[in-house]
């Protein structure tokens, strides 16, 4: 049996750019036959009301409203998992984390202000992985290979040539994974990436596990 997982999506509970909520989201890949979800809503300047700024406490409390409401329609066969697409200030760069926890966001420094240097090392002295999203996507400039684990080879919003690249350039930094992912913002994104697994993906654990060993395969269902 195979297992398809989506691990780059966002909601509108908590993404200013979404526009699909999180119970809809879950149930659009469940139909799409997918076997769980990794909800990597945008942890950025854009993501923040001005006043959260002075409270990390509600700004964490509001990055994961839609990871929340996902979570509540998680089934036995169906996993939800939390993840992030972090953008520091200043910058038009994305970095897709895996492996990241409620209390592990609450515990961190305010993150768009640490920047990739230093963020990197944090995130992944907690064991979160550390990859850069859509590398060739218009402006974005590729970060130095030593602050990554990998490298988002398939997006579902890029074009053919922005993904070839990208697939090209992590090869050529001999990164140690590649992703695919949707980048599912509305429902008509839906099912364009992801991963395909031998066994289910319940945990972090696992997803951090597997994404290690190399045992899956892409979804590339290019638009």
């Amino acid at each position: 049996m195979e297992y398809k997982y989506e691990i780059h999506a966002h909601t509108k509970n908590t993404s200013w750019c979404g526009d699909i909520d999180a119970k809809d989201l879950v149930e659009k890949y469940k139909e799409a036959g997918y076997s769980g979800i990794v909800i990597t809503d945008h942890y950025s300047p854009m993501t923040f009301n001005i006043w959260e700024f002075f409270n990390k406490r509600k700004a964490i409390d509001h990055f994961l409203a839609g990871y929340r409401k996902a979570k509540e329609y998680e089934t036995e066969d169906f996993s939800v998992m939390l993840g992030l697409e972090l953008r520091f200030y200043a910058t038009i760069n994305d970095y897709l984390v895996y492996g990241v926890t409620e209390e592990m966001l609450y515990d961190l420094p305010f993150m768009l202000k640490l920047y990739i240097k230093r963020a990197s090392k944090l995130l992944r002295e907690k064991g979160c992985l550390f990859i850069q999203a859509h590398p060739f996507r218009k402006y974005i400039t590729r970060a130095k290979p030593e602050y990554l684990d990998g490298v988002e080879v398939f997006n579902g919003k890029a074009e053919k040539e922005a993904n070839d690249n990208s697939h090209k350039w992590a090869t050529d930094i001999k990164a140690r994974i590649k992703t695919s992912g949707s980048d599912c913002h509305r429902e008509s994104g839906v099912g364009f990436g992801g991963i395909l697994t031998k066994e289910p993906i319940k945990t972090n654990d696992d997803l951090l596990r597997i994404l290690k060993s190399g045992e899956y395969e892409l979804i590339k269902n290019q638009r």
